[in-house]
Order: C-alpha cells, then structure tokens, then sequence
C-alpha cells in the first residue's frame, strides 16, 4: 500500500511541477504488455482485401466496375500469397489487396475452396514487405484461453479485439451449405469487415481464420466463429499447389438429394449409386442400386463406417477422405441386406473419378 501510495504522489509531482506527459508505461499490466506485443508484431501480416464485379449498365455499353464488399486477410509466406474467407472474395472479377503500409496490389485467386471457406489469392510484392503469421496448433486449445482477432470491421483497418475461447468443436454451415466441423467459437469482437482476417493465440500464432458470426442484428453479439488453423494448414497447400483440395476417390457414385432417400428407405450413411468399373471397389464387390424384375428400386451398399470412422451422411463421408491421400488403402464398412460387409479399397485420385 506503501509503496502505491509513493508512486502516485511520485506522479502527482512530476505532473504538478513539469508540463511533460507522464510515463505511464509503468502502470501496464502484463496482459496489456502482451495484447501491445501481439498487436505490434502481427497487424503487418494483416491485409485489407476489396473487391468489385464489372457490371454492364442497359443504356450503355462500356462496362463499370462497381465496389462489392471488403473484408480482412493474412500473408501466409513471403510469396506473396494471402489467405482470405471465400465469401470474401466469391463472385469478385477484380480483388485489390492493401498492405498495412498502405500499398496496394491487384490479386488473383489462385485456389479456393467453398466447403472451407477458404481462398487463396496472389499478389506481386517485394517479400521485403511480406510479413507471415506464425501458424499455432489449433488442438491445444482449450475454452477460456485468451484470442486476439485483429482485422478490418466496417472498413476500419488493423483494428484489435480481445477475448476467450468460448466453445470448441461448434459446427457451421459454409457458402456451399457443407458443414464445417471443429470450429472455434469466441466472444472477441468480429464484425462484416473482419471476415479472413486471423484468431491468434496469447503467443501470437495463428489459431483461427475469423469467417461468421451470429447476430440478429448484423454486428457483433458475442458470438463469433474461426476455422481451425490445423484446417487451414491442411487445405491451403493444396489450394496453392492444385487450385482445389485433392479429396481422393473411393470409385463410387453418390446418390443424388440423398437426405429425402434416406428418410424415404430409414437408413443412416452413404448411399451407394453404382460403382464404377476397374476400381478396387468393384473388385470387392461393392453393389450399387439395382432394380428388381418388377422394376422396384433394391438398396445395394449403404456406407456407414470408413476407418473405424462413423458415416452418417456425404459431410461425414467427405471430411473422412480428406484426411487421407489417393493411393492409401481404406477399410469401409457397409450395410446390404441387413448384413454388414467389409471392404479394403484403394483410394484413387479425384481425376480418376
């Protein structure tokens, strides 16, 4: 108490007897030391991202570039490549990307990905001013952790909010209405502007990419939701090195509005369509539909487990053969005729069907 006491009559003084501003640097919490710290050497990796669409006006025919949207995204290496929310950057024909220094460079998109949400765009830029983020582990999280979200809400750029990890493994839906699974919920302030933009952990290292709130009114509530980093390490190589993330291929075919088959037939999985020939699938004897001689419509195989793995619909299906490379051998598991069968199929790549 003392020894508080003695500093504010220090301060007091000095402000008394000198008209210099007081060093309050002194007063800093350790907190505050590191959101200042975080702040200072991340927010350069941090870009504002626009983007507009050519629209051809009915009374003339020149067309004109008319502004879209904006929104926030991060150098992800000094090559020049930002990664960014899909959403951002859909339907865009001119994507402009700036630079905390305030340097501007029209962006291509080399590689996206809708389930995701997830873009990768391009610029031509010295890596002199390319600064990248520090990717974390997203699986060491833990709910009350402290987040950092840093971005370009309403247009205001590089700006700061602080928070905790709010729930963990909270599942959204993505502008291709696939589920996204594991993603990070936080009550750090995001608002329209900061779509793309990086959740960072108390270290500084990429946790999130900030990507959707929920709100009734459009701004922030508390409730905001990041892709996973460990996503975004996964998918992003593969956006920069094929354009598209490389699902392999078991050598079937799904059947199609597979939801109202499923309610209609009462069964849970994948609903195999047919199967394509000189694959280990059919190989194993894998059955697709078939039609009986009176021409009702028989289920063949139902996949419901691959790699020990539940199946219960095309996103569990999907995001099951995402973690694996074409090439690979998966055990699937099937329901046919009230019997379950069990196949060892060779995962082909996604051109090979």
């Amino acid at each position: 108490m003392k020894t508080l006491l003695t500093l504010l009559v220090g301060l007091l003084l000095t402000t008394v007897g000198s008209a210099q501003t007081p060093d309050y640097s002194q007063f800093k919490t350790n907190d505050e030391e590191n959101n200042i710290e975080i702040f200072k050497s991340v927010s350069p990796s941090v870009v504002n991202i626009t983007n507009s669409r050519l629209v051809r006006s009915f009374y003339a025919f020149n067309p004109q570039e008319v502004p879209q949207g904006s929104g926030t995204g991060f150098v992800w290496n000094e090559e020049g490549y930002i990664v960014t929310n899909y959403h951002v950057v859909q339907q865009a024909d001119r994507v402009t990307v700036t630079l905390q220094d305030g340097a501007s460079y029209a962006a291509t998109a080399v590689g996206v990905d809708p389930d995701k949400d997830l873009a990768v765009l391009k610029i031509d830029a010295p890596d002199t001013e390319l600064v990248a983020v520090n990717p974390g582990d997203s699986s060491l999280l833990e709910v009350g952790r402290k987040v950092i979200a840093i971005g370009n809400p309403f247009g205001l750029d590089t700006t700061m909010t602080v928070g905790v990890v709010s729930a963990l493994g909270r599942e959204i839906d993505s502008v291709s209405r696939r589920k996204i699974r594991d993603v990070i919920q936080t009550d750090a302030a995001i608002n329209p502007g900061n779509s793309g933009g990086p959740l960072l952990n108390s270290l500084g290292q990429l946790v999130g990419v900030n990507t959707a709130i929920y709100s009734p009114s459009g701004a922030s509530s508390g409730i905001g939701f990041a892709i996973p980093v460990n996503t975004v390490k996964r998918v992003v190589p593969e956006l920069i090195a094929y354009g598209r993330v490389q699902t392999p291929a078991l050598g079937i075919r799904q059947i199609p509005q597979a939801d109202y088959y499923r309610r209609q037939w009462g069964v849970e999985g994948v609903i195999v369509l047919d199967v394509f020939p000189g694959t280990d699938s059919e190989r194993a004897g894998m059955r697709g539909l078939t039609r009986t001689q009176r021409g009702r419509i028989q289920l063949g195989d139902v996949i419901v487990e691959i790699d020990g793995q539940a199946v219960n619909d095309e996103d569990d299906y999907a995001d099951v053969l995402e973690q694996h490379s074409a090439g690979e051998t998966v055990n699937v598991k099937t329901v046919r005729d009230n019997q379950f069968h069990e196949y060892n199929i060779r995962l082909l790549s996604p051109s090979s069907r």
